[in-house]
């Protein structure tokens, strides 16, 4: 992330530009949750990037409009426009400008699969951060782990809603018996809307991966591409090591999900439903475009420009070859070039 002139031969220079976006939309959810760290995870972030103008919205939570934390911290991280406005008419409402004249280039932030849809169904007339689907949390863990605080954190990602998978990936089967034990206390105990979601989500989503090494459980950790993933093993530096598939890595007993996701600082809108094999998670730079240009000399083009018509020829695109042929003739024309594909 360097902008950078080289010189790649006698007179030619390729350069590398770092440009931000212009305008970003910023989705911060505020339905079952008033998801105020998103606020600084989208804004923020666009706004560091240079992004020139960030529009931020969030759906209504009564009568006086957004949640007033999620208001506060949109504007606290600099927010140029914020919408009263959710769910697929605010995501609307920013791809094609409405109410500020000014259309996003992106959009971005977590939502339901509502929003997720309507995000994918844009892609391309703008571009999105990632396909998004239920949060997700995968825990690696071995007879070193303590199962209340592995079980504790998987309640804690199930809460997020009734389709949010939770694995346990473990070579110990006397932990994964202990937790599997252990979850349904820890979820009876949460309030009302938390309990109803855990409850559903680890009953039809939740899983327990009994492996026979630690190699195993790294292939199949890669297969799953969770979008956190915890390690609760010895030699966390061998896992840090091997582990290539994820959103966002929680490395040792001391880090995890929750700090992420509201303040220790790495994003917290990561790929997830496997995204994570070929994308990271939200960063600057996905506000900033790295684009290319190139500049030469004219002594520069006897060879370049004879090289690309010749090979134009070859791939039978003769209008490509003349760009070059105009060039040389122009710029010496007392000489002779092999043209031929």
């Amino acid at each position: 992330m360097v902008e950078f002139e080289t010189e790649l031969s006698p007179g030619l220079f390729a350069g590398q530009k770092l440009i931000p976006m212009n305008t970003a939309g910023c989705y911060v959810p505020g339905g079952r949750y008033a998801h105020i760290a998103s606020a600084i995870m989208s804004v923020a972030t666009a706004k560091v990037a240079g992004v020139e103008q960030v529009i931020a919205c969030s759906v209504p939570r009564d009568e006086q409009g957004i949640h007033p934390a999620i208001l506060y911290t949109m504007d606290l991280c600099g927010a140029d426009t914020i919408l009263n406005l959710g769910g697929v008419q605010g995501i609307a409402a920013m791809a094609f400008g409405l109410f500020t004249g000014r259309p996003a280039d992106i959009l971005v932030g977590p939502g339901n699969r509502f929003v997720a849809e309507a995000k994918r169904l844009l892609f391309g007339r703008v571009g999105i951060d990632l396909f998004a689907g239920p949060t997700e949390i995968a825990v690696i863990a071995d007879h070193t782990a303590d199962p209340e605080i592995v079980a504790t954190d998987l309640v804690g990602q199930a809460e997020h809603g009734p389709d949010s998978p939770a694995w346990l990936i473990t070579t110990h089967r006397a932990l994964g018996e202990a937790v599997l034990a252990r979850m349904p206390t820890l979820m009876e105990t949460l309030p009302t809307t938390q309990r109803e979601a855990a409850t559903a989500a680890w009953r039809d989503y939740g899983e327990v991966v009994l492996c026979d090494t630690r190699e195993e459980v790294a292939r199949v950790s890669d297969d799953y591409a969770a979008e956190h993933l915890e390690v609760q093993a010895e030699d966390l530096d061998w896992w840090l090591a091997r582990l290539k598939n994820y959103g966002s890595l929680f490395v040792g007993e001391e880090a995890t999900v929750a700090f992420g996701d509201k303040c220790s600082g790495t994003n917290h809108i990561l790929p997830t439903k496997g995204a994570g094999r070929y994308t990271g998670g939200l960063s600057v730079h996905k506000f900033i475009k790295v684009v290319t240009y190139q500049r030469q000399t004219r002594e520069a083009s006897r060879e370049v420009a004879a090289t690309a018509a010749r090979l134009s020829r070859c791939e039978g695109m003769e209008g490509h070859a003349r760009t070059g042929d105009v060039r040389l003739a122009k710029y010496f024309p007392d000489e002779q070039f092999d043209l031929t594909g």
